[in-house]
């Protein structure tokens, strides 16, 4: 399996702790350029809020250069560098209309169920999951097509999230993937890399994962293998050094190969 795309996607307005966030952005585009042409999203420094939202310009801003640029590439199958969770948003709008009976898995500590009006940071990368299923918030809905259908997304390690959060699961009845459950049809995979055990991969901002690598890896490898993988993306690496970059992007380059090469 190829990818078509890789989409450098360096947003960091949406996390509350982003300082680590750029050098990460850009050591995960290094590797996902390795995989297929990378493109890169447009960036922006307003740091204006907005509806409820911290640094809501920017934020939009780099969603419309996102969109433009997928909607110009004609791919099929992209694989994405973040930046934070809310990267996803524009990408899985995009590959729900390339592919209609799209899947979501949505591998990450954190439920990023939140709205802004149940947010209680204003943070927009614990808003992504929220916002594609359906409660976007108004501003964006607009530039969004049809949501997401509950019934084709999945959790996968989420167990950290904010009244919110946990009241728009149970609204909406989201499933967590069974570990053993077969996957079919086309797949996107949202990889949050604190999803991750800290003391097995620390490079996070917020290291409350349970998920040791060789048992993500074993998951990647089994939805490729089961599933068409029409969609990656790989967000949240904040490495505080240049050897943290160096030995994250190993990791994050076999997270590529357990879907590339199954």
């Amino acid at each position: 399996m190829r990818f078509d795309l890789s989409l450098a996607y360096p947003q960091w307005q949406g996390s509350g702790r982003h300082e680590n966030l750029p050098r990460g952005a850009a050591a995960v585009a290094s590797v996902c350029g390795q995989y297929a042409p990378l493109v890169h999203v447009q960036s922006s420094d307003d740091e204006a809020d907005a509806h409820g939202i911290r640094r809501w310009n920017a934020i939009f801003a780099q969603f419309r250069s996102a969109r433009d640029l997928l909607a110009n590439s004609g791919a099929r199958r992209v694989l994405t560098a973040g930046g934070d969770c809310a990267v996803d948003i524009a990408v899985i709008d995009y590959l729900n209309e390339v592919h209609p009976d799209l899947g979501v898995i949505w591998i990450d500590a954190h439920l990023d169920a939140n709205t802004p009006e149940t947010s209680p940071s204003g943070n927009f990368h614990g808003m992504p999951v929220s916002a594609i299923l359906g409660r976007a918030p108004d501003a964006l809905k607009p530039f969004l097509g049809r949501p997401v259908p509950p019934e084709r997304f999945q959790y996968f390690g989420a167990h950290v999230g904010d009244d919110g959060d946990w009241a728009l699961q149970r609204e909406l009845a989201l499933r967590t993937l069974d570990a053993q459950a077969p996957v079919s049809g086309p797949v996107h995979i949202h990889f949050d890399l604190d999803v991750l055990e800290p003391r097995e991969f620390p490079f996070v901002a917020y290291p409350e994962g349970k998920l040791g690598i060789q048992d993500a890896l074993s998951l990647l490898r089994r939805i490729s293998r089961e599933a068409d993988v029409v969609g990656l993306t790989v967000t949240e690496f904040a490495p505080a050094s240049e050897q943290d970059v160096l030995d994250g992007s190993k990791v994050i380059a076999r997270l590529c190969e357990a879907v590339i090469h199954p």
